[in-house]
């Protein structure tokens, strides 16, 4: 029976990656998991000779500025396995949602699900997209406003830059742009000129513009030669504001996605008004379910790997066996793990800013770059302490001292007193 009508698949793109999401599972054998990145790996291997689970299912799982640095390939094929694994997991509960929506980079994972493309040709896909991407692609970034798409849209008539496009819609309050790193410097402080809240995406190139015209078209050609199959289930694209058709040409379409805007809010507010009121995020994370939280307060949305498998931010070592407590004489608590308390830290961060996780960088200035207040810190370290149990900071402590989550992260870590 399938409990999942009237319920929209969320796949998550850019910056879905969470150090350790199923890992634990790929540990103890578990047949979805390891059927989708066993399948992956094998497209990997044989086009680069290495792996992708070597690197994500580490016993120290790289955190996401490292996955950038160093493993950029791997990371856009761990948030594709996961998506797909997640959509897969979730049929075996027998509650697969009848309508699937890509976010960006996500639509590729989405078309596999509906069974458009193979898990293999989804990976292969990936790959090509990386590949052409490298050779094609001008040099460019990302920028998140902490603005809706009018405003976004008048600062770009006052900047008159050519170079720089609103490439996502996500919220009311909540866009990004995309363009070369120059130009986007401009309208950064343009934007704090005006009050608003600004933050670099975490994104090595400049996704959703016409400087990605002939990258997309590179890629076009090189999906074309994937054998396609009918939808089992519908995808809605929120960068064609519609949903894919049998007949439709999915290589030029998918390489368009390269250059044309992510209609994120306009997607949310059109499937609403449908009479959707059930959503699941399908990836590692709830930066969409946040979204769709936001927008539609009597909604349900959920993240499925939370139901699933609560993935820990990085697989926890092994801890020695606990001492029982005699009377009067406390058990010490475990330390936790740098990138665990930084992972935890941005997932409190993040919602309680409502900014994705992946725009809160271990640099980004709180108040300089993401427009938190002397007030909001105060309140926000509050909150950390108490999530990890911290006792009160000693006289003379200031909470603006730690202006970046790098500094938080190391307050907590260290257990200041």
């Amino acid at each position: 029976m399938n409990l999942g009508q009237n319920e929209v698949g969320l796949f998550p793109g850019q910056g879905a990656y969470r150090p350790g999401t199923l890992a634990e599972s790929w540990e103890r054998g578990e047949e979805t998991v390891r059927e989708v990145f066993d399948t992956i790996d094998e497209v990997y291997r044989f086009r680069t000779g290495r792996t992708v689970s070597s690197v994500v299912f580490a016993p120290e799982a790289p955190s996401l500025a490292e996955m950038l640095e160093r493993h950029p390939d791997e990371l856009q094929l761990a948030i594709y396995g996961v998506s797909v694994t997640a959509h897969r997991l979730r049929a075996t509960q027998g509650t697969s949602p009848d309508l699937l929506v890509g976010h960006s980079f996500g639509e590729i994972a989405a078309l596999v699900a509906s069974g458009a493309y193979s898990v293999a040709d989804g990976a292969s896909i990936v790959c090509d997209r990386g590949d052409v991407l490298r050779s094609f692609a001008a040099e460019g970034a990302m920028l998140a406003l902490r603005c809706g798409k009018a405003r976004s849209e008048l600062l770009l008539s006052l900047l008159g830059r050519p170079g720089l496009a609103l490439a996502v819609d996500n919220a009311a309050e909540q866009t990004v742009l995309s363009g070369p790193s120059a130009e986007l410097a401009t309208a950064r402080a343009v934007a704090e000129a005006i009050g608003i809240g600004v933050s670099e995406v975490s994104s090595p190139y400049g996704f959703h513009n016409d400087a990605l015209v002939p990258a997309g078209r590179a890629l076009a050609g090189k999906i074309a030669e994937y054998k396609t199959a009918p939808f089992t289930t519908p995808v809605h694209s929120p960068i064609l504001g519609r949903r894919y058709r049998d007949d439709d040409d999915l290589a030029t379409l998918l390489g368009l996605h390269l250059s044309h805007p992510v209609l994120f809010r306009e997607t949310l507010l059109g499937l609403y008004h449908e009479g959707r009121r059930y959503f699941v995020e399908l990836g590692a994370g709830d930066t969409l379910t946040k979204l769709v939280r936001a927008a539609f307060p009597l909604a349900s949305a959920v993240t499925t790997l939370v139901n699933i498998e609560q993935p820990a931010p990085v697989p926890r070592p092994r801890l020695p066996i606990p001492v029982t407590a005699q009377a009067g004489m406390p058990v010490p608590k475990p330390r936790q793990g740098r990138h665990e308390v930084l992972s935890r830290l941005q997932e409190l961060y993040a919602e309680a800013l409502e900014y994705p996780v992946e725009v809160l960088t271990e640099d980004a200035a709180l108040e300089a770059d993401l427009g938190v207040d002397s007030m909001r810190q105060t309140e926000l370290l509050t909150k950390a302490r108490m999530l990890f149990d911290l006792p009160a900071p000693a006289p003379g402590f200031r909470s603006t001292d730690l202006d970046t989550l790098a500094k938080v992260t190391d307050y907590v870590t260290s257990g200041s007193r």
